[in-house]
This record gives C-alpha cells, structure tokens and sequence, in this order.
C-alpha cells in the first residue's frame, strides 16, 4: 500500500473514530447542568466562536471578552462576568478529559494503522530466516529500555480523574452512552486540582497510578512474548522501570532523607499489592493436591507485605522458590493445568522483585562539593590539607579512597545532613528491597571528574565498603559548555585507577544522563541538539577506546523544546558512532497520560522505542551517519541560530517580557507540584535561576513556543543564501537525526498562535520585541516549507496536525481568558480583583497543558 493511500485512510479513520464522535459526545456534555450556572454549556459554543472571530480579526484579548459579554449576556455586573468565565474553564478542562478519551480509544485503528515500528514489525523480520531471528535474539541480549518516571510539574491529571478517564475510554470504545452520560457527569463534579501543593510522597503516590495499572502489566507482557518468540531467557529483562519522586532532590528542598524512605516503602508495598491481585487469581484456580503448603505461605507472604507495616527484606528468592515449586508439582503432577496464570506471577516477581521500580537519587554538584569539603573538616580522610584550592589535575592526584562510618551529627546544615543520611539509607533501602531499588546516584551540573571522585569518598565515609559499593554514578552534563567538555571529562574517569577499578565491579558499564531541557534554555533548540549529538558521538568514541559498555540517559520532557516529540524516530536515526544498546529516558508531565495512559498506548510506544534500538542496529542507515561535510552545515546552522537566540535572551525585554505576558509570576501558586519554579526561590528572579520547565511551559501558555523554534529560520535562510540549499534538502530527506529534529521543530509551531498577543504590535514599550519574534516565527515556516515542499506545517503527519487543530481550538478560549487576566492585572490598582484575576490565570494554565498533551 503507497505511502499516501496509508495516510488518507489513517485521516478518514480519525475523522469517523475521533471527530465525528467528539461532536456527538461534546453536545451531550454541553447539556449537563452543574456548577450553579445552568446555561454555560449553552453560551460555551457561542464563546468558542467569538474568541475563534476576535483571534482572526487580531482584536486584544481585552476587547475579546468585554465584546462577548455587551452582545450576549449585557445585564450581568463584573463580578458575574468573572464567575462565568471561571464556569467556562470547568467545562473546557472537561472537554479536554473528553477529547483525550476519544482519541485514546480509537488508539487501536489509528494510532496502530503503521505497525512498521512495534513488535510485530519485528517478528515478521523473524519469520524472515533462522539467521534474522537469531540476531535479532542475540542483540536484545545486550539491549535495554529504561523508562524513567519524573515528578516534574506538568501531570495535571489526579487519579480520580485518570480513573475516570481508563471508564470513559472503554464507554466509548463500544459507544455506551448510559455509561458515557454518567461519566460525564462524574467528570463534572470531580475536582481536577489541589487545594495545597502536593509533597514529594504525594507526588509519588500520583505517579505510581501509572505503575499500578499500567506499567505491571505492559512491562509484564512485553517482555513475555519477547521471550516466548525469540532466544533470550528472564536474566535478559529488556524492560526496567525508574522512578524520580523521593529521590531528586535537585533544587526541590522539601525531599529529604525520611521522603526517600517512605517513597521505597510505598513502592514496595503497592507493588505487593498489585502482587496480592494477582495471588487471588491464581488461588482461585490452583485448587489441587501438593501445593497447599506452598500456596499457604505464599499467601500470608504476599498479603502482610501488602497490607501491614513489616521489617521489611528482600523477598524476591523465597517468592520465586515458592512459586517454581508450585509451578513444578502442577507439571509433574496436574498436566500443567493452569500453569500459564503461575508462570505470568513469576514472571512479575522476576522483573519487579520488592522494589516496582529503581528509585534514582540526584543532587546538583555544588551541594555535594559543599557536603565534601564539610567531611573533610570533620571527619579522618587522609586527603591533603588545602585539597579545596588545588587545580582539578592535582586534585585527582591527591583523592584519597578511605573507608569510615561517619554519622552526620544533628547541628550539620539540612543540606549536609540529608546528603550524608540519604547515602547511607541507600545501603538499608538496598537491603531491604533489593540491590536496583536504589543503586543510582546523578550527579547534575557536573562539570568535572573530580564531582565523581568526591561523591564516592562521601558513599565510603558513609559507611560503604569498597569492595561491596553496589551503586553507579552517572553525571548528568546539561549546558551546551558542559556538553562540550564531557567527553573530556569521562576519559579522565575511566583513565582513574580507582574509579576504572569500581566500572569494572560494576560490570564495566557507564550510565551518562544529558539534559535537552537546560541546553535548550542555554543555546536556542538547534544548538541545544546538535550539541547533545556531537556530545555523545565523542562520549561514544571514548568509551569504546577504553572497551566500557556505554548507555545515554536522556533527560527528555514532553515537547520537542524539552527534548520529547517524534522519540522513537530520534531513536531510530542514530547512526553507529552513538553508543544505542541501551536506551534511557525521563517521561514527565502530559507525555505520561497521553502516550503511557493505558496498557494498549504504553505497550505500543514501548515497543516501538524497542524497534528502534533493535532495527538501529541491525540495519544501519549508511545516511544516518553524517559526513563530514553534514556535520560542518549543521554545525554552522547550530552556531548561526545560537547567535541569534544569545542575542534574545540578552535583549532587556526578555524577561520582563515573559513575566508581564505569560504567567511565569504565578506557577509556582498552581498546586501541582513540590518543586519551586526557580533555584534560589527569594531571590528576584533572574533567567540562569529560572527550572527550563517553567521557561519552557510560559512560552507555551503564550502561544509563541519560542524554545523550540527561534533561530531555526534565519539558520535556514543562511543556508540558502550561501548557495547550500539543495545540499540541506538532500540532508533532509536523507538522514533521520536531521529530519526529526526539524519536524519536531514544525510540531512546536503548530502549537504556537501569535494572534493572540496580535494587540502587543503597537505597544510602545514591546511592540518591536514582538515583531522581532513573530518575524523570526514566519520566516521560520517560510524556511521549513520551502524545505520540505508542503503547504502548511506537518503535512507529512495529517491526523497529528488535525489532532492539534482540534485540541487549539478547544482551548483557544482558555488561552483568550488567559491573557484577558494578564491584561488586567497589569492594570489593576484593585488588590481584591487583583487575586481574583490570579486565579483565573491560575486555573486556565492546566487546560492548556493537558489539551498540548507534550507542551511542557
């Protein structure tokens, strides 16, 4: 079937499955009464359409809203204009839950129209020839998928309504409307956020929603039939799971060393309850003679480990020995009745053992550089007096490896305490669920060998032994200056007696975590990608000279700004100078609930990240592999669009810009996270304190998602004018790395609506910084057109260009309102309206993120 022909028919299927639905749905939803005003649902499309007319005609947000109220409802005060508008946002975050309901059940004859990248692409290849299926068993031997569950700020879905949420997909899968009316109505009185902000355990009992339901069985599955099909056995576990809330502590003060350990003892004990769960099944048929003492003890294991406060330890072995012997008489003795339901708890208690998912710690390298020199004071090192002001040469000289049990006292600083304690609770968390509970430190902001070194003296004067230190340390190298040296950097590592010594223990493999979000924010989207790149070619190439077995964590959000986007294409596009055996990546915020939702998408994406590792490999794209000639354009498009972004980011409006227009100020008041909006949170707020999460999430709300556009443009047309433009379109078409960070680019300005700030053209005071952005937006587009010969941005991915249209639309009067409050509030001398018109600003940031589904 052609290309083309697949794409119409993927378009027809989303209009009959996704839009034609929605509307039927969405007038049902309309009518429900609730939240005191009956007839919002009636004046909510009027709404819609006069904000969609106001945006085309480029009328201020201001004279949007003031202009619907005279014609519609004229004889209502301000106050009740307000309350209304507060009633629209109700039933447009509603509208969104219900959207997302409905593209994700029809996920089955849309999203899988393609199956050119799951699992069943790769057991045609295997049906190919013994040859294919035994390489293909041969590299996931050496293969691993690592997803990483972070607490940052942008999950805005609660359980309850994730719940409601799993219902409604299945209602509308068979088109049950009884069960639909009523979840909507459920929808409409079930609160969508907190009253106060979650703390670091709140937030991973959020979290592990998606644990609990979803990843236990996809994980499960996944690795089932990958075993069941191809040569590998359960010491090959493919999949692996990661969990952040609890363990980072990076910036968030209010993780400490009490918050990790209720985090282990939560997953553990949820995990046995998902345990328990299953026990109940297998009870209910393994009824037969021989195994009742097997099955007794299993039992009470399994529930007190669920249900009460235990001392707990590590259980993994006896849980497996009791349920092989039961396995074992079933065979011998029942002809295998059943064995299948014994064999998929095995199977769980394999991949999961006591711990569910490993528990990952990380600290920015100026508190543990801190926390150092503090034990150096206080505690028998042997390292030299005046190590501090040594250069970094002399200092990986004079390290020291000396062992002692040295106990924080109680007058240390919060930050010294709760890094020392939490390096020894890692040993009893170790202890009592398992080695991969928590064996991970990340050293973030690392910027030189010796913050390695350092954070290993700390784990050995904490107690831990040398010969018995079961832990890795992975540095985290985020600026595009940091990103540049860390090649540098590890070479020094892996060249240390000591630390190649501990690598060795540790199986000789290196764990490099790079953050696309920070590097974004520091050097504009191309630079930030194309550093990540040559950053890891270079990492790739020292860790083969030294024969260590290298995997990249990458620190990845949901938009193509944070590093998200089209994943597993990015994948899939590695050539073979970038170490691809192992893949790692954080997944945040909307990318959770939109690509890992339910156990059907979270199987889907998984193997497709799956595919991409393994067919990388085994058929290598000779275009993947950049020349020299490749390398040298886009290294001249990175330095080109940097310049420019530089030049933005020092302009003196930036960020007064972002402040007075996005609502930047007021994120750290939404109640949907424990982390502050920005380092140093007293200080006045300067852009190197402020999270990339919060940078990137405020252009976002103002429709103008510059991190992940600016300078693209006037690097293009710098190409052009050189006379190298059929060169970028062969470059284009032909290597992967280079086509999907463009076409991620084109899915960031699909979001992006600058008629909604139209109004800011003849501001005296930013009417020029607008058009200076809006003017690199356009050229931007007019590049990227004439690149790929479209008419209209992702033309190449119709039903992903439809979807967002739609989601554009039913938040267009979020957004409206947004900025109608921002408006005013810098107008306002009225500090009663002034609190008022914070929270309208307030509650219409999560419908705007949650309908993005990967904006922040």
């Amino acid at each position: 079937m052609s290309l083309n022909l697949k794409l119409s028919q993927r378009e027809t299927t989303f209009n009959n499955e996704v839009v034609t639905r929605f509307e039927l749905y969405n007038s049902l939803f309309q009518t429900l009464p609730f939240y005191q005003v009956k007839d919002t649902g009636i004046l909510l499309p009027f709404f819609s359409s006069h904000c969609e007319k106001g945006a085309i005609k480029q009328a201020s947000p201001n004279d949007i809203i003031e202009t619907f109220f005279k014609k519609y409802v004229p004889d209502i005060d301000h106050k009740e204009q307000i309350n209304r508008m507060f009633r629209f946002i109700q039933y447009i975050e509603r509208q969104v839950v219900l959207f997302d309901a409905i593209e994700d059940s029809s996920f089955n004859k849309i999203g899988k129209f393609d199956d050119s990248g799951t699992l069943q692409s790769l057991l045609q290849q295997a049906t190919i020839s013994d040859e294919t299926r035994n390489k293909i068993s041969e590299k996931l031997k050496d293969f691993s998928l690592r997803l990483v569950l972070t607490a940052h700020p942008t999950q805005f879905y609660p359980g309850t309504v994730l719940g409601i949420m799993t219902d409604l997909i299945e209602a509308v899968k068979v088109n049950d409307i009884n069960s639909i009316d009523v979840l909507l109505q459920q929808l409409g009185k079930t609160p969508f956020f907190n009253k106060t902000s979650p703390t670091p355990v709140d937030e991973a009992i959020s979290l592990s929603w998606f644990l609990e339901n979803i990843f236990y069985h996809a994980v499960s599955g996944i690795q089932s039939k990958l075993e069941e099909e191809f040569d590998i056995d359960a010491s090959n576990q493919v999949l692996e799971l990661g969990f952040w809330p609890g363990g980072d502590r990076d910036g968030n003060p209010n993780v400490n060393t009490q918050t990790t350990k209720d985090v282990a003892s939560f997953l553990r004990q949820r995990l046995f309850r998902c345990y328990y769960r299953d026990f109940r099944v297998l009870k209910r048929r393994i009824t037969f003679r021989g195994v009742e003492k097997a099955m007794d003890k299993l039992d009470k294991l399994i529930y007190k480990n669920a249900n009460e406060q235990q001392e707990p330890k590590n259980l993994q072995g006896e849980l497996l020995s009791l349920l092989q012997s039961i396995k074992q008489t079933i065979v011998n003795e029942h002809g295998g009745l059943f064995v299948d339901i014994v064999e998929n708890l095995i199977q769980k208690v394999r991949l999961f053992g006591c711990y569910f998912a490993t528990l990952d710690i990380r600290q920015d390298s100026r508190v543990l550089r801190s926390v150092f020199d503090y034990s150096v004071k206080n505690i028998k090192t042997g390292i030299v007096k005046g190590y501090a002001d040594l250069d970094e040469e002399e200092k990986l000289k004079n390290i020291n490896f000396n062992e002692a049990d040295f106990h924080c006292p109680a007058d240390a600083d919060d930050m010294t305490r709760d890094t020392l304690d939490t390096i020894r609770l890692m040993q009893e968390i170790q202890q009592s669920n398992g080695e991969k509970a928590c064996q991970r430190f990340i050293i973030s902001n690392c910027q030189q060998a010796s913050d390695i070194l350092q954070l290993i003296d700390l784990f050995l004067w904490s107690g831990w032994k040398k010969d018995s230190l079961s832990v890795d340390f992975m540095p985290l190298f985020e600026t595009v200056n940091d990103l540049a040296r860390a090649a540098e950097i590890m070479e020094q590592l892996y060249t240390h007696p000591y630390y190649a010594e501990h690598l060795k223990k540790r199986g000789n493999k290196q764990t490099i975590m790079l953050g696309f979000s920070d590097s974004t924010k520091d050097g504009g989207y191309l630079m930030a990608n194309w550093s990540i790149y040559k950053a890891k070619v270079e990492l790739t190439a020292v860790a083969r000279k030294y024969g260590v077995s290298l995997a990249f964590f990458d620190g990845r959000g949901g938009p193509p700004a944070r590093g998200g986007g089209k994943t597993h294409r990015f994948y899939a596009s590695m050539g073979n100078e970038i170490a691809n055996e192992h893949i790692q990546l954080t997944i945040q915020g909307q990318t959770v609930s939109s690509q890992y939702g339910s156990v059907e998408t979270a199987r889907f994406n998984m193997e497709q990240l799956i595919n991409a590792g393994i067919i990388s490999a085994l058929h290598p794209n000779h275009n993947d592999l950049l020349d020299n000639r490749h390398k040298t354009l886009i290294s001249q498009m990175a330095d080109e669009s940097y310049k420019i972004f530089m030049a933005l980011r020092a302009h003196p409006l930036f960020v007064e810009y972002l402040e007075k227009f996005s609502p930047l100020k007021l994120l750290s008041r939404i109640n949907i996270s424990s982390r502050p909006t920005k380092r140093n949170a007293g200080a006045p707020l300067k852009l190197e304190d402020l999270r990339a999460i919060s940078f990137v999430t405020s252009w976002s709300q103002l429709k103008q998602s510059i991190p992940g556009f600016y300078g693209v443009g006037t690097a293009l047309k710098k190409m052009k004018d050189d006379g190298n433009w059929l060169e970028i379109k062969e470059l284009y078409r032909t290597s992967g790395f280079f086509k999907t960070m463009l076409d991620n680019c084109m899915m960031s300005m699909s979001k992006s609506d600058f008629r909604v700030t139209a109004y800011l053209e003849k501001d005296k005071k930013f009417g020029d910084f607008w058009k200076m952005l809006k003017n690199e937006f356009e050229l931007t587009r007019e590049m990227l057109l004439d690149l790929t010969g479209s008419n209209v941005l992702m033309e190449e991915y119709p039903v992903e260009r439809r979807s967002i249209a739609i989601r554009e639309k039913i938040v267009l009067p979020l957004v409206i309102i947004q900025h109608y409050a921002l408006q005013r509030l810098n107008s306002s001398e009225d500090s009663e309206l002034t609190e008022i018109y914070d929270k309208l600003v307030i509650r219409t940031v999560y419908g705007i993120v949650n309908a993005g589904r990967n904006l922040a």
